[in-house]
């Protein structure tokens, strides 16, 4: 339990990353669902779309520090060898 003044802000602090930080990460895994999607359905220009608008969002959240740049690398370098593979 934080006992000292700025203890209690910190915590206050971390409460508040944790939820702005959670928006974020649901917002970007939202995001890559939707590639997922179009890449199951089978459509390439649906999956081309949906990678061209995921890969800001996940450069956005390795910015601010949700995702690791690798992470981030290594998913969209995934993702889109398989929108390539798409017939």
């Amino acid at each position: 339990m934080a006992n000292s003044p700025q203890s209690k802000k910190r915590a206050r602090q971390n409460e508040r990353r944790f939820a702005v930080n959670k928006a974020r990460r649901s917002r970007i895994r939202t995001y890559l669902r939707k590639v997922e999607e179009a890449i199951a359905s089978g459509d390439k220009n649906a999956a081309q779309t949906a990678l061209q608008a995921a890969q800001p969002e996940l450069m956005r959240g390795v910015s601010k520090g949700v995702f690791h740049k690798n992470t981030a690398a290594r998913k969209m370098s995934r993702l889109a060898s398989r929108v390539k593979a798409l017939g």
